[in-house]
């Protein structure tokens, strides 16, 4: 039973106040709100909306949206209470260790580093085609050996990782001003778009909202989703059905929520700001997509649709090729502050693991300035900017699906069991309707992550194998709950 040894909520937020591994905390609840907003808004905004609307829900791409955003927010309110009340660095991987165990934790932190190292990656890759494209329009062409997708090695990727890397470990607070004003900027181009594009809304665009629905044709073998290998479920274009299918794709847009859990440690009010800036951020988000997508299949014909650029693509058919422009300097700040704010989730889950001990303790040295834990993020940001520079990293961008949604499942129990086992600890914000809520969330995740491939879900089981023969050879012996149980029982 060593495996499911539990750390009291009470030991972990002593940990969190004390010696050199204390953090600072400054963020605030706007603060919070911010960073969600920055970590959300990318690329699903620029480019799942035309992607999903082209392929299976047309104009309906809206509730799409409306449904993938359900999904989340049920997510949201497990989080929420889960971080107001252990509010230590870590996110579901503290709850986890509070609630269902330490191995249980450790492949959840495993799981996690999935999500947010590979994220991180995929969204510089991604920065990197934006920065070129951008270039591109004042004259200036980049080698595509050095550059996009499929660049030898990405240049520009590696360039925005390290950059960000140094705003990380110069402290939360700069890190926070500098998200504000990426955030500011492409807030700024989204309303642009909602804005000018209503000026070009054709109602026939929207007619049938809901086309009639008809069988995707299935995709064989290890490309195929799991719902389809398990029981036969073929997916479904259009009609009702592809509004659920089209919710599957653009869950992408909102990963990145959960990542404000993390900075729990760094808030100066907890019990009141991380559920403020969870929900709130999550909210914000949510109308902003459901208008772009309104606006977009408006403008053009969801049948015509770019799958590449639809935003930037429908103004030009309308003739403002210059919004284009701006929607290109939009993506790029939009981009920039999801790559910095995943690696400032990661970093922050693997402090919690090394101060836990289950992977080396000294890098989870505190810098004596700047309070970040700056070794961390170092290695952190070297090998996320390494493997954006040399792998091409969209044939498994699916992974950071997966990830997403398998903590979305753990603390979705997690919150059930604490409710169970710690009645009495104070909850600053409680989960409405347990454990119906979380039992939902839970059974629509688990939904989502088996519309995606079973080669995701192979790649996603190797990754956790791999975690697993870590954690034996080195966490289950070091942790510190192991060493004080000894200890204990030596006495």
């Amino acid at each position: 039973m060593s495996l499911f040894r539990t750390k009291s909520v009470e030991q972990s937020i002593q940990d969190a106040e004390g010696g050199e591994h204390r953090l600072r905390r400054s963020l605030s609840a706007l603060d919070l709100t911010v960073f969600g907003v920055g970590v959300i808004v990318g690329t699903g905004i620029f480019v799942l909306t035309g992607v999903a609307a082209r392929n299976t829900a047309g104009p309906a791409v809206a509730l799409s949206f409306v449904v993938a955003g359900i999904v989340c927010a049920l997510a949201a309110l497990c989080y929420a209470e889960f971080a107001s009340t252990v509010p230590v660095a870590g996110s579901a991987y503290t709850f986890a260790y509070a609630t269902i165990g330490e191995f249980p934790a450790w492949i959840i932190g495993w799981d996690l580093m999935l999500e947010m190292a590979l994220g991180a990656a995929v969204v510089a890759s991604g920065w990197s085609g934006y920065f070129a494209s951008l270039l591109k329009n004042f004259g200036i062409d980049l080698p595509e050996s050095l550059a996009g997708e499929h660049a030898t090695f990405n240049i520009p990727a590696a360039v925005i990782v390290l950059l960000l890397t140094g705003v990380l470990v110069a402290g939360i607070k700069l890190s926070a001003r500098f998200n504000a004003v990426m955030v500011a900027i492409k807030l700024c181009v989204v309303m642009l778009v909602i804005v000018a594009g209503m000026f070009f809304v054709k109602g026939a665009n929207y007619r049938p909202f809901v086309p009639p629905s008809h069988l995707i044709e299935g995709k064989g073998g290890l490309q195929a989703p799991l719902i389809q290998v398990l029981f036969g479920v073929t997916p479904v274009a259009y009609g009702v059905f592809g509004i659920f299918t089209g919710a599957a794709l653009v869950f992408f847009a909102y990963i990145g929520f959960d990542v404000v859990a993390t900075a729990a440690e760094e808030t100066r009010r907890p019990q009141r700001d991380l559920p403020v800036g969870i929900i709130a951020s999550l909210v914000v988000c949510t109308v902003l997509y459901v208008a772009v997508s309104l606006v977009v299949v408006g403008m053009q014909h969801y049948s015509s649709l770019s799958v590449s650029a639809p935003l930037a693509d429908a103004f030009r058919s309308v003739g403002e090729s210059w919004i284009a422009t701006l929607i290109s300097i939009g993506a790029i700040a939009g981009l920039t502050t999801v790559v910095m704010i995943l690696m400032l989730g990661q970093s922050r889950v693997l402090f919690a693991m090394c101060r836990d001990n289950l992977l080396p303790r000294p890098l989870a040295r505190v810098h004596p300035r700047y309070r970040t834990p700056y070794r961390i993020t170092i290695l952190i940001g070297a090998a996320t900017a390494l493997l954006a520079a040399l792998i091409p990293l969209s044939a498994i961008a699916e992974l950071v699906n997966i990830g997403t949604l398998f903590a979305f499942v753990v603390v979705a129990i997690a919150v059930v069991i604490l409710r169970r086992t710690r009645p009495d600890l104070p909850r600053a914000f409680r989960t409405p309707f347990v454990p119906v809520v979380p039992v939902v969330s839970a059974l629509a995740s688990v939904y989502l992550m088996l519309n995606l491939p079973v080669e995701t879900w192979i790649r996603f089981l190797v990754w956790m194998l791999v975690g697993t023969g870590i954690y034996f050879l080195y966490g289950h012996r070091r942790s510190r709950v192991a060493t004080r149980t000894e200890a204990v029982l030596e006495v």
